[in-house]
């Protein structure tokens, strides 16, 4: 049987390895001949659309398998859980301005995570986790639209 250590330490391991892409596509912006740029702005946009409606999905699966959730619990935790992917969508709509609607995507994300994972019965580190690896991915969308305007 898993111990609770085991699914603590192989969440982490797990969140923080999916930092990598988000790292390698600032990286390219920054580092790799102008002419590729395109390609790294392009997949760090789609890689963050994916993670934040990643986000929304935990939702939706928590209020699924917690059965003691009140009637208005449950209506919060699934129509949030759709919302993220809604707002990754919409960033596809504004232009140079989707990776500024992708952070403020990330950030609600946390916030609603503060209010709600207490209600699942999610452990304590799983908050102290999601605010590391929002603070990281924030940074890094941040970085690769300097590096895009400051190198394209």
């Amino acid at each position: 049987m898993d111990t609770p250590d085991f699914r603590q330490r192989f969440a982490v391991q797990l969140g923080y390895a999916g930092l990598i892409p988000f790292l390698l596509m600032m990286l390219g912006v920054w580092l790799a001949d102008v002419s590729w740029m395109d390609d790294f702005v392009k997949g760090q946009l789609a890689y963050a659309i994916v993670i934040l409606s990643f986000l929304g999905g935990l939702h939706w699966g928590a209020a699924m398998l917690c059965p003691g959730l009140r009637e208005t619990e449950m209506k919060k935790a699934l129509a949030w859980g759709v919302t993220p992917s809604l707002i990754a969508w919409s960033s596809t709509l504004f232009g140079g301005f989707g990776f500024a609607v992708l952070m403020a995507g990330f950030v609600a994300a946390l916030h609603v995570d503060r209010q709600l994972y207490p209600t699942y019965g999610m452990p304590p580190w799983m908050l102290v986790l999601r605010k590391k690896l929002t603070i990281v991915v924030v940074l890094t969308l941040i970085a690769t639209v300097l590096g895009a305007n400051l190198r394209g």
